[in-house]
């Protein structure tokens, strides 16, 4: 549904966005994580045919993005960071404008603008001046103009931005239900949404992509080398001595003493200590009662791969200073 190959974005002075390549399958919801200034909403611009890129192809059902931008923005919903509404208007007012401009057939104008207005719940403020909403609603009143056409893609750039914690539940929940019927672009650095709503993620980072799997793949990647937590029923100054002996081990650390002592133990870079740790215990003599090994969440992820990168950061701050110079 979305190709992208070898695009780059160059502004004066800065790298916005620096040869990624990355698809998107139908009906698929694809997490783009990165750190602000990565590059993510650079990105969405380009897919979204609101800015061309430097170099490069990218593609949205078949449609290249900037010689057939018409077809693209016809395919695609694009809710930007910050949502531009006419805030002298009502909520429904604005929908059946928005539903107007985007080609919504007359007779399916007003059944477009229900079912959007009820999916994002803002049923209720319909006859609000859209200035008078709460950030929380206008941010869901932009998430109801992304449905009116009935769009095979959508693009949501920090969807959630603003929105109280049930709020976020909803639209989080929303997001999940509508990869049934479209492909989702989910932009963010708010790391549980991708993990509770994303089929894989791909991270970007000073403009490159560094990771690009499912969330279960990524994790894999990085099994080894995790730290794990073992509880012995022992002297804790003679088990770590043990421990802190063996070749595959980096560091022990007494966690407590209460009966059983704990120990975190740290491996050495990309080994997995665990029969070793075992052998080692269970060799002496004393019963272990816990071992396992640390949970690895996308945040262990995130923070392991975007810290590799060692390029200057910035790009998409100075480019975004330079399109509104």
């Amino acid at each position: 549904m979305i190709e992208v190959e070898h695009v780059s974005k160059v502004y004066p002075g800065a790298v916005a966005v620096d040869d990624i390549s990355f698809q998107v399958s139908d009906r698929e919801i694809v997490g783009f994580l990165g750190p602000n200034g990565a590059g993510k909403t650079t990105t969405l611009r380009i897919l979204s045919s609101f800015i061309p890129p430097t170099s490069g192809r990218a593609s949205v059902a078949g449609f290249d993005v900037f010689k057939d931008s018409l077809s693209v923005r016809k395919l695609i919903g694009y809710l930007p960071e910050n949502v531009p509404l006419y805030p002298e208007m009502r909520a429904r007012e604005y929908l059946t404008f928005r539903a107007r401009l985007k080609s919504v057939a007359r007779r399916d104008v007003c059944k477009r603008v229900d079912y959007a207005m009820e999916r994002c719940g803002v049923t209720d403020v319909s006859r609000r001046i859209v200035g008078q909403l709460s950030k929380g609603y206008r941010q869901r009143v932009g998430l109801a103009d992304c449905l009116l056409s009935n769009p095979k893609v959508l693009l949501l750039d920090e969807p959630t931005i603003g929105l109280d914690p049930t709020q976020i539940r909803q639209v989080r929940d929303l997001i999940h239900e509508l990869g049934r019927d479209h492909t989702v672009v989910l932009s963010t650095h708010i790391l549980p949404e991708v993990e509770m709503v994303c089929n894989r993620v791909i991270i970007i980072n000073n403009g490159r992509i560094v990771a690009s799997d499912t969330m279960e793949n990524l994790k894999v990647g990085f099994k080894k080398g995790r730290a794990i937590v073992v509880e012995v029923k022992a002297k804790p100054g003679e088990v770590e001595k043990a421990l802190t002996g063996l070749k595959s081990v980096r560091a022990v650390k007494l966690l407590g003493a209460n009966g059983s002592c704990q120990f975190r133990v740290v491996p050495e870079a990309h080994v997995d200590p665990r029969e070793d740790v075992f052998r080692c215990l269970a060799g002496s003599g004393w019963a272990v009662t816990e071992m396992r090994s640390e949970s690895l969440t996308l945040e262990d992820v995130f923070v392991r791969v975007t810290a590799s990168e060692v390029r200057s950061s910035g790009g998409e701050e100075l480019a975004q200073e330079s399109q509104n110079a």
